[in-house]
């Protein structure tokens, strides 16, 4: 097996966990750069779990191969949680010497020699899906097994642009800037509400009242405005030609390190907001947008508001003099 590095193009070994492989799938739906020019130009792909054609220990090998001779030279990248229940029986990714080679074990060894991590959708950034009510498997995410950071792509699936730009950013420039949970600021750094293309429907107070309707989800279960993604401008299907709003449904929050479990149900509209001392309903969220706006505190701190994440960011983002205006604004809003 090849184990001499090609100038320029770092090794690349992609892990399918527990998944759906829907993120490799998308991964191939990329346009610029494509999947060919990625493994001909820009990496040297050496291990990947649904396109490799080898079996048994000649597949492992590849593994081992990198163990042995590649530390600190290659990118991994997980997809899918990572199953802890019976010693990681529950995803076995093959044979190594004729015994099961489990996730577990090949994450925690992979992971422990790489250059970089990266956790490919949200099932490997924050547990997702697998790792949902009641996770019969005790799946977690990657960083949870590794003591290293672990740079997070999430997405159900990802849009190919975030994790194309995201190995491209590794290769030519190294790791990109990152957000309190890890995931790159470049793709995840404003909410979907401040991008989203309907934002003036919600200012205006036209809310759809049922999936189809053209004006703003929001009332029907959009999660948009506690979504930290780019979705409304990159958009999706590979010509970047639609997204879930655009095609007349509300977004799920997929990104969000709290999906599934903690954005359901989907076609709800979102709780009341509360706040130390103070509550108020989230059909007057648009008057507090306006009001952030306006104090100039930025997307964050909207995003902070809904997560309760909001005193943390005033005290950073906002000078004493404008705290308590917007403190005052609160309670104002909510009554007090």
């Amino acid at each position: 097996m090849m184990n001499k590095t090609i100038k320029g193009r770092p090794p690349v070994i992609w892990l399918g966990t527990n998944t759906c492989a829907g993120d490799m799938l998308s991964l191939l739906n990329s346009v610029d750069p494509g999947y060919q020019s990625l493994i001909t130009d820009l990496i040297d792909f050496r291990y990947n779990y649904l396109l490799g054609s080898a079996e048994g220990d000649m597949s492992t090998g590849i593994l081992e191969t990198a163990i042995a001779d590649l530390d600190g030279q290659y990118i991994l990248v997980v997809e899918g949680t990572i199953p802890t229940r019976s010693n990681g029986l529950y995803s076995v990714i093959g044979n190594r010497s004729g015994k099961p080679l489990t996730a577990l074990q090949a994450v925690r060894e992979l992971g422990a020699g790489a250059q970089h991590v990266v956790a490919a959708g949200t099932c490997a950034s924050f547990g997702g899906p697998y790792a949902a009510a009641p996770n019969p498997s005790g799946s977690v995410p990657v960083q949870a097994v590794l003591d290293r950071r672990v740079i997070n792509v999430p997405g159900c699936p990802i849009n190919p642009d975030w994790m194309m730009g995201t190995l491209l950013h590794l290769i030519h420039q190294g790791e990109p800037e990152l957000d309190d949970f890890n995931r790159p600021k470049l793709f995840y750094g404003e909410t979907i509400h401040n991008l989203c293309q309907r934002r003036h429907y919600f200012d205006n107070s036209i809310f759809a009242k049922n999936p189809g309707e053209p004006w703003c989800m929001y009332k029907i279960g959009c999660k948009g405005p506690v979504t930290y993604a780019d979705c409304p401008y990159r958009q999706w299907s590979g010509e970047h030609l639609s997204w879930p709003v655009k095609a007349n449904t509300p977004c799920i929050g997929c990104t969000s390190p709290e999906f599934p479990d903690g954005v359901s149900p989907f076609f709800e509209h979102l709780p009341d907001i509360k706040l130390p001392g103070i509550k108020m309903t989230a059909n007057r969220f648009g008057v507090l947008t306006g009001a952030v706006t306006a104090f100039g505190i930025g997307a964050h701190l909207t995003g902070s508001i809904i997560t309760g994440r909001l005193a943390n960011t005033i005290k950073k983002d906002l000078s004493g003099g404008a705290r308590q205006k917007i403190v005052s604004f609160f309670k104002k809003l909510a009554g007090k």
